[in-house]
């Protein structure tokens, strides 16, 4: 069996206040062409469909029109499940009726894993679909008061996926969490992947993913596999901030054989317009051809410059940001760099050293987490009230 895993697609994203739809839609169309040209027995997305719970009337119109074309044209299969920037309910509407069509979603996790089966001539593949979910639904869920963070959910989960497995089918999780090998502290491959917890408490091990023949995620921007190739990330089609600018965007196309085995080939996307730093005088900068990219511009002169954004942008239309180097180093550049790249937990105990002159306690550490992630978790639900 053939299937396409991607994830991550954020329609309705902005990026300093960019609207990508345009952009969107023509990473999407090439896509469309794939998937015209490899006939394709489904594609697989590994959630965050939208960049946010009440996407813009013209995500959903894309999402719209993008699967339409893919199910109800092409007769292609969608599946697809919810990420921790989609809103549950709304991905789930109307679901049921859809399914009759090909069109498979997972929006809020349900106590019954049923997978979606699809059939080829070596037989059934099950694919089991887990939508993201905060532990804490999780364990009301499934009534297990032992499930404390990420790690103790897709255990659960994964668990109870596990003892219902058909022996004689293939098996693919399709999934949206933070994995790394043993469920260990690792950092975001981008700076616009918002934390799904703090304190490591959103990391899940790839060990749990061991019954399954191939594992579909997504939530990490950069392409990349875990433990071994067949537990892996596609990676978002596009480019969402300056930390991305070395990735390779694409997608994954993946052929199980008939005893199960999987082989992976990562086609590249074509943007429509790159995302990319510049260094530079203002006068090297404006010397350069003029072009349509996303640029994040550092200007190298020693002397402030008057209306530097007008003036790149006479060559950079679409600059997005433009910093000094030698401004920043006035600042503290180590300082503030370092701290943008700091996790919650992180910046707090440098923000407690730092009035207080010694780290926090155990006791204090361990309320500002309880704080916070309730804090997070009402916010979720505020974005789903919205929606």
């Amino acid at each position: 069996m053939k299937f396409i895993h991607t994830a991550d697609w954020h329609l309705g994203k902005l990026v300093q206040g960019v609207h990508m739809t345009e952009d969107q839609r023509f990473v999407l169309a090439q896509l469309i062409e794939a998937i015209e040209q490899e006939r394709p027995d489904a594609l697989v997305i590994a959630g965050d469909l939208y960049d946010r719970a009440v996407p813009p009337t013209e995500a959903v119109r894309l999402l719209d029109d993008t699967l339409a074309t893919i199910v109800l044209d092409m007769g292609v299969p969608v599946i697809a499940v919810a990420g921790n920037h989609d809103s549950p309910g709304r991905l789930d509407f109307g679901s049921r009726a859809l399914k009759s069509n090909g069109l498979h979603i997972a929006g809020p996790i349900r106590r019954e894993f049923e997978p979606v089966v699809l059939n080829d001539s070596a037989g059934e593949v099950h694919f089991h679909l887990v939508p993201y979910t905060d532990p804490s639904m999780v364990r009301h869920v499934l009534e297990d008061p032992d499930i404390k963070t990420h790690d103790d959910a897709m255990k659960a989960i994964t668990g109870r996926i596990s003892e219902g497995l058909n022996p004689v089918a293939r098996h693919v999780f399709v999934g949206h969490a933070f994995v790394t090998p043993r469920g260990e502290q690792e950092d975001n491959t981008s700076d616009s992947e918002r934390p799904l917890a703090i304190g490591g408490a959103e990391h899940v091990s790839a060990q749990h993913f061991k019954p399954f023949h191939y594992t579909a995620l997504g939530h990490l921007h950069k392409a990349h596999y875990v433990l071994n190739e067949t537990i892996r990330y596609s990676g978002s089609p596009m480019k969402y901030s300056i930390s991305e600018e070395h990735h390779q965007k694409g997608f994954l196309i993946v052929e199980l054989a008939a005893d199960g085995s999987a082989s992976v080939e990562k086609r590249l996307f074509e943007a429509k317009r790159d995302m990319r730093s510049v260094e530079g005088t203002i006068a090297e900068i404006t010397a350069h051809e003029r072009s349509e990219d996303y640029v994040f511009v550092t200007l190298l002169d020693e002397a402030p410059v008057l209306y530097p954004m007008e003036k790149v942008r006479s060559v950079y239309p679409n600059a997005m940001h433009v910093q000094r180097k030698t401004f920043a180093k006035e600042a503290g550049e180590s300082t503030i760099g370092n701290r943008r790249k700091m996790d919650p937990m992180q910046l707090f105990n440098a923000f407690y050293k730092e009035v207080k002159g010694d780290a926090p306690s155990a006791e204090t550490a361990e309320l500002f987490v309880e704080v916070l992630q309730e804090f997070l978790q009402a916010d979720s639900e505020r974005e789903e009230v919205k929606s």
